[in-house]
């Protein structure tokens, strides 16, 4: 753990070397495994203010062993920000992939794909890079090109899973304007090269503008313009369909990656958890409240385990202790999860009223919270509010959580999908591979309940398990090399409980064997 930028994700891959050299074996699984986490990282991390490489999913990777053999692995991810797809603030990117694309296919690839000059396209921001960039992309194309192929995927799937993203990226092109005769919403004349590209077939160029161009007049806002919805249900088949290409990719690595023993042998096993790091950002969003909630309930398992086991455990024993107290930050996930009154069953209850917005929804927060220690109202002409976290006090800006909670893609733009030339797209769709069992709901409830039911399933193994914990610190905020700002670390050591964290393995017994391992020793 440890915030944006600390290095979670480099020490991850190290420890995965660290594992699969002390294997000793040089099999096919283990270089496989090692391949898995450059090909996540094309796809689900982007450049941050914060981090150049900066994870924008959280993933749990679990290792199998027989005896000192790796037998196999199982991947679970969590939370892909697939808002970035269609928007990314200022100084942000969007994931690496699409300009892994364009610096590594051929010109005779891009015209395939129908991929046109970088700077044309607006969900990368029309911006692109330096020479000397463009180049290391061309490299880390290959990269995930190696990885693809030594993962196990099919030539047909990798050009599959392109037209799929060189589809989004032209979607993002597509714009509206009113039809002058009866008042409805037709695909801009300048417009239409980009949703022949999008549409692969050239068949399926009507059946999408008339689905794009048929949203009915939205229940939650009805004074919003007809030619604003239809670009809120463009960006919603962009958001759905990156999201299921990467969920395909993770099981597909599963797929690949099981072990392949008798069920009746008992494997032993070691879970890595890399997720995403605390944020703070100039403009902090719905996102940043679910990874900032996920790293609470982090901080709360550290302190459970750190804090409450351990000194309960002296008490037991009636050794002589004096009692340290810790930064509890139970009231602030009260302060989010309680139900019926926590801030996200608040944004439910609003979500489900076609009369709300984002204002009443803060308006409601205001009411509910009024005097509790973790909350204050916005300030300013910004709807927000703020919450005081462990690691500080984020201010969020409210415009969109509705929306984002709510999630909704139109019901008939299933069916395009389904009848998709592109194979993979319409399995994604049909739920029709062996892997993708997720595949058939096109709206699996809320964002955020989706995240509190993997962050719940995921703490239950986590508190069942040997834990170890690896505090990555950042060492400033330039993103600079070989730079250490003490005041940044300082900070970093205080709120994460790691002066504590030393004081009690100082004053208590950090290293507690069984009485058999003493006795063998």
């Amino acid at each position: 753990s440890g915030e944006s930028g600390a290095g979670k994700t480099e020490s991850t891959k190290l420890l995965l070397q660290h594992i699969m050299n002390l294997c000793k074996g040089n099999s096919q699984l283990e270089q496989q495994i090692l391949q898995v986490n450059p090909l996540l990282e094309a796809f689900g991390n982007a450049q941050t203010v914060m981090n150049d490489n900066s994870s924008r999913f959280g993933k749990y990777i679990q290792l199998r062993f027989q005896k000192n053999t790796v037998q196999g692995a199982k991947l679970s991810e969590y939370l892909l920000e697939k808002s970035r797809v269609v928007q990314q603030d200022t100084g942000e990117r969007n994931f690496h992939i699409f300009y892994y694309m364009f610096a590594g296919l051929s010109s005779e690839e891009k015209e395939m794909y129908g991929l046109l000059d970088p700077s044309l396209y607006r969900y990368i921001s029309g911006r692109f890079g330096t020479q000397d960039v463009a180049q290391r992309w061309k490299h880390k194309y290959q990269e995930v090109c190696n990885a693809l192929d030594m993962v196990g995927f099919q030539e047909q799937e990798q050009v599959d899973m392109q037209a799929i993203l060189a589809g989004v990226l032209s979607l993002g092109n597509v714009t509206f304007e009113p039809e002058e005769s009866n008042g409805s919403v037709k695909v801009s004349e300048a417009s239409r090269g980009w949703l022949k590209a999008a549409a692969v077939s050239h068949k399926k160029v009507n059946n999408l503008s008339q689905l794009v161009c048929c949203v009915p007049r939205s229940p939650w806002s009805p004074s919003v313009s007809s030619c604003s919805l239809c670009a809120d249900a463009r960006d919603s088949i962009a958001k759905v369909a990156y999201g299921r290409v990467f969920g395909w990719i993770v099981c597909k690595i599963n797929e690949l990656l099981a072990e392949n023993v008798d069920p009746e042998v008992e494997l032993r096993e070691i879970g890595i958890l890399d997720i995403f790091g605390f944020e703070n950002f100039a403009v902090n969003r719905f996102e940043q409240l679910c990874i900032n909630l996920a790293n609470e309930q982090l901080q709360h398992f550290f302190n459970h385990h750190i804090f409450q086991l351990e000194q309960a455990a002296y008490k037991e024993e009636e050794l002589p202790w004096e009692t340290i107290t810790f930064n509890n930050n139970e009231p602030i996930l009260d302060l989010l999860l309680a139900k019926p009154l926590g801030l996200l069953s608040l944004l439910d209850e609003q979500s489900a009223f076609p009369q709300a917005t984002d204002k009443t929804f803060v308006d409601k927060l205001n009411s509910s919270f009024k005097g509790n220690l973790h909350f204050q109202p916005g300030r300013g002409r910004v709807l927000g509010f703020s919450i005081i976290h462990y690691a500080g006090k984020v201010q969020y800006t409210a415009g969109g959580f509705l929306e984002k909670n709510r999630d909704t893609l139109p019901a008939n733009i299933r069916g395009l999908f389904i009848n998709s030339v592109t194979p993979l797209l319409s399995m994604l769709f049909t739920g029709k591979s062996l892997c993708y069992d997720r595949a058939s709901h096109v709206n699996q409830g809320p964002p955020w309940q989706e995240l509190s039911h993997s962050l719940m399933v995921l703490m239950e193994r986590m508190y069942s398990a040997n834990p170890h914990f690896v505090r990555c610190i950042k060492p400033n905020s330039q993103k600079e090399p070989g730079v250490v700002d003490n005041q940044v670390v300082l900070l970093q050591l205080r709120y994460n409980g790691l002066l504590e964290t030393i004081r009690i393995r100082r004053d208590g017994f950090s290293w507690r064997p069984s009485f058999e391992e003493f006795a063998e020793r």
